[in-house]
């Protein structure tokens, strides 16, 4: 029987799947080297946990996304040693746990209390202090007591569009990547906030992604 050596699998995912999807920030790849994909699923997927494929999160219609998709976008977006992130959907605390390696603090909104559960048991075992998990609806944007900006705002879920209400929590020069769209195609988005009413708009690649969970998306699954 084979043994299942997560360095192994975690060395072939970076060079066979996101080394050539065009992550090449030394940073970055090393990052995903550091932290520890297989931590964040269950027990009976931790071989899968490499795989490129969106893996489901437990009983719940949501799914991690595929690795080289997940790189791309910590790749388009890696925070600054001081700047604060939001992440709207938690899922299973990975991209949260990502994007805290680098910055001040990170503040990671799920609808379902559940996932959020499990997403602060991973990120406990993985011993990251600087992501704060918060239970409810960030589709349109989390202003909480601490923080009403943010530098970065990353949304792990498919929008129709992005609401304005979303690109005015970004602090200026902020940046915000977003999967906009509908099936069969969505195209991931870079907003950057110039001033207090311009933002730029870049197009970075095309994918598709499960849409958003929010309390107006149907759960009747993530299949397209």
């Amino acid at each position: 029987m084979m043994t299942f050596n997560p360095a192994t699998y975690r060395f072939k995912m970076i060079e066979q799947q996101i080394r050539p999807w065009r992550v090449t920030d030394t940073q970055v790849l090393e990052t995903l080297s550091l932290v520890k994909r297989e931590l964040f699923v269950e027990e009976n997927q931790l071989i899968l946990a490499f795989s490129d494929i969106f893996l489901p999160i437990g009983q719940s219609h949501e799914v991690m996304l595929e690795p080289k998709i997940e790189a791309r976008v910590l790749q388009a977006i890696k925070p600054h040693s001081k700047e604060v992130v939001l992440e709207i959907g938690t899922g299973s605390g990975y991209m949260a746990a990502l994007l805290a390696y680098f910055a001040k603090q990170v503040t990671s909104v799920e609808m379902r209390p559940e996932l959020a559960q499990f997403a602060i048991q991973n990120l406990n075992t993985c011993r990251i202090p600087n992501v704060k998990v918060e239970v409810g609806d960030g589709s349109a944007g989390w202003k909480t007591a601490e923080q009403a900006r943010f530098d970065v705002i990353c949304v792990s879920g498919g929008l129709k569009e992005v609401p304005d209400s979303l690109k005015q929590q970004l602090n200026i020069n902020g940046r915000l990547l977003a999967f906009v769209g509908q099936a069969p195609m969505m195209t991931a988005v870079l907003i950057t906030r110039l001033s207090h009413a311009d933002y730029q708009t870049k197009s970075l690649f095309e994918t598709l992604v499960p849409m958003l969970q929010c309390i107006d998306t149907p759960t009747s699954g993530f299949e397209f």
